[in-house]
């Protein structure tokens, strides 16, 4: 296995990709963020987002595969890790890795997710469970384990980007304005599971009523109103855009009136977690919960939901798709 990846300039394969396996995202004006579940997603604003295509699915661990051997692409989570970055930290923990989920025993205090978030070595996109897993039989899953920098370099790769978050949230709400969910104002519809989520109490029972314990197959369940795919639940997506603990770009004088236009979120300096001065690993918002969000716990297996992720760590349950402009943005980097 190769020991450096390849430079962001060598991993550009598609520079006019096929549409397949994407969706139109029409574009337009949707009520952003919500005033009623978790703080960070207030205010509910307008936005506006211009036309893009969107991958019907979330990238699978397939696909990734056939990045990593076009490019001898190595990911985050398999790389050295700087103990300058992690200051106070067991040193014997500073090794190639990633976070694993594990069901506990039983009943524990959710607010300490030390309890079923575990520092495994040798934990990656191929083994995501960590030494002895695998991805045989799980090729049509989504990816995991992937940080930041490995969702954007696939994307480059395919002549795609990444979705900002309004962009996000504008393809996962599907037309249906003001709903709840991806599918409606319903969790279960006539009782029926419209995504892989948790069901029982979290961390230590999952009923699976939906027939999954981890992730799901991409096409598992119905897609939303724009055809997309396990939109909500299954796996977090990643997005461009920093964190910062709510809507900063939704202006009060002009929330009633006017949409903010294509909003890039806020700098990278305003994503650092201000409690950790120390630690100065930025974070970007991902989206749509995934399949260890329950009604008890992380109720945010729906389109304005959000939360900060360090851009540096891989877990079980993060993933990523990727989107296709029909005009030009400005970069990333003239945000930072």
């Amino acid at each position: 296995m190769p020991t450096e990846r390849k430079a962001r300039s060598d991993l550009r394969e598609v520079a006019d990709p096929p549409l397949a396996d994407m969706v139109r995202v029409p574009g337009g004006t949707f009520l952003m963020g919500s005033d009623r579940h978790y703080a960070e997603e207030r205010p509910a604003h307008n936005v506006y987002v211009d036309p893009f295509w969107m991958d019907a699915t979330a990238v699978t661990n397939a696909a990734f595969a056939a990045f990593v051997a076009a490019t001898g692409y190595v990911s985050v989570a398999e790389r050295p890790l700087d103990p300058a970055l992690y200051p106070g930290a067991d040193t014997a923990m500073l090794v190639p890795g990633a976070l694993v989920f594990s069901m506990t025993d039983g009943p524990v205090n959710t607010h300490d997710m030390s309890h079923w978030w575990h520092w495994t070595p040798g934990a990656c996109w191929h083994a995501p469970e960590g030494p002895g897993s695998t991805v045989a039989g799980r090729e049509n899953h989504p990816v995991v384990q992937i940080a930041y920098e490995d969702a954007e370099a696939y994307a480059l790769w395919a002549g795609k980007e990444l979705p900002t978050e309004a962009e996000w949230e504008f393809a996962a709400r599907g037309g249906l304005e003001g709903a709840e969910f991806a599918w409606g104002d319903e969790l279960q519809p006539g009782g029926i599971d419209m995504a892989n989520t948790w069901q029982g109490p979290f961390p230590w029972r999952n009923f699976a009523t939906d027939g999954f314990e981890r992730t799901c197959p991409i096409r598992s369940f119905p897609p939303n109103p724009y055809g997309l795919f396990e939109i909500c639940g299954n796996v977090w997506e990643w997005t461009s855009d920093w964190f910062a603990a709510g809507h900063e770009d939704a202006d009060p004088a002009r929330r009633a009136c006017c949409a903010t236009e294509n909003p890039r979120g806020p700098s990278m300096e305003r994503s650092f977690v201000i409690a950790q001065p120390a630690i100065r690993i930025p974070r970007r918002v991902v989206k749509g919960g995934s399949f260890l969000c329950a009604p008890s716990y992380c109720r945010r297996y729906r389109p304005a939901a959000r939360h900060a992720q360090m851009v540096d760590t891989g877990m079980s349950h993060i993933g990523f798709r990727c989107i296709r402009r029909e005009t030009t943005q400005p970069a990333d980097e003239d945000r930072t």
